[in-house]
């Protein structure tokens, strides 16, 4: 492995933290004995050609150093090529560093950590889901959540987690049940009215929401978790145990699992790892060991 290595920064990641990040995490690399490079890009499609050409020179690992919208947008980059995947989280969620058990905004530590795993061949290969030609490593979102994430994004207060506990009260006032048709590995088919569809390939979203508590990165499966038609008082007593996953024994809630599924629902935007995929209908798919990553 060349001791060359690239970081792939956002800088403007949880109001600057992602600049702030990098430098701690490039010197923890650097005192390991690995030369770093630093990926910048004008926009997210000028960053990820960036990542792509350091990934095609054969750079010895693509570190992202952001949130969960920075780790998505490295996997574009690095997935099916073989280069090790490792992550500075320094962003808002950071819910795909907490499925990867990555320490969460210490980024010295997590230095260390990749330039300990690079060192000593610790490396993993794990699971990844897939929309079309898009990958992602935690959560695609759909419905009630969808529109908290969507609200979410734009406010710019408060930080944290906390911020989409306010965008799912003010979604609350208006939000109603929809119909999906939900198709299990290309057979079953679900017809039901849902709050929300959120399909794992990691257990959370939302900065620790344990949406799909059980989903494992390694299992070859996506988690699916189905919200059926409840009211607004309903939500509002589950909610807080979905931070301690365990929400799933409400009688309302079904857990699915599958290696494929197709969700369809009128008016519905599916969000993957934070991120806008499209309008449903959408059709997520398991893949596995796609990613190779260090870490812990």
């Amino acid at each position: 492995m060349t001791s060359e290595i690239t970081l792939f920064v956002n800088p403007t990641a949880g109001r600057g933290r992602g600049a702030r990040a990098a430098r701690p995490a490039a010197a923890a690399l650097r005192d390991a004995g690995f030369s770093v490079r630093t990926v910048l890009g004008d926009d997210p499609q000028d960053a990820l050609a960036r990542a792509r050409t350091a990934v095609e020179e054969g750079t010895g690992a693509l570190i992202a150093v952001g949130g969960d919208g920075m780790a998505n947008l490295a996997l574009q980059a690095v997935v099916g090529t073989g280069t090790p995947f490792g992550l500075v989280a320094a962003g808002t969620g950071n819910d795909f560093a907490r499925a990867l058990g990555m320490p969460l905004r210490e980024p010295a530590a997590a230095g260390r950590m990749i330039a300990d795993a690079l060192k000593c061949g610790r490396v993993r290969d794990i699971d990844l889901g897939r929309v079309g030609d898009r990958w992602f490593g935690a959560v695609l979102a759909s419905g009630f959540d969808s529109r908290v994430n969507d609200r979410g994004n734009r406010m710019r207060m408060p930080l944290g987690r906390f911020k989409y506990d306010l965008a799912m009260v003010a979604e609350l006032a208006a939000f109603k049940p929809l119909p999906y048709r939900i198709t299990i590995d290309g057979g079953e088919v679900r017809e039901i009215e849902a709050t929300l569809v959120a399909v794992g390939n990691g257990p959370s979203y939302g900065g620790g929401m344990r949406i799909c508590p059980g989903a494992d990165l390694t299992d070859g499966l996506l988690d699916i978790t189905v919200v059926g038609e409840c009211s607004r008082a309903t939500l509002l007593r589950v909610f807080p145990k979905v931070y301690r996953g365990t929400h799933t024994d409400h009688p309302a809630i079904t857990v699915l699992r599958a290696a494929t599924v197709e969700l369809a629902a009128e008016e519905v935007t599916g969000y993957a790892d934070g991120e806008p995929v499209g309008p449903l209908p959408l059709t997520a798919r398991c893949v596995p060991g796609a990613l190779r990553v260090v870490g812990p």
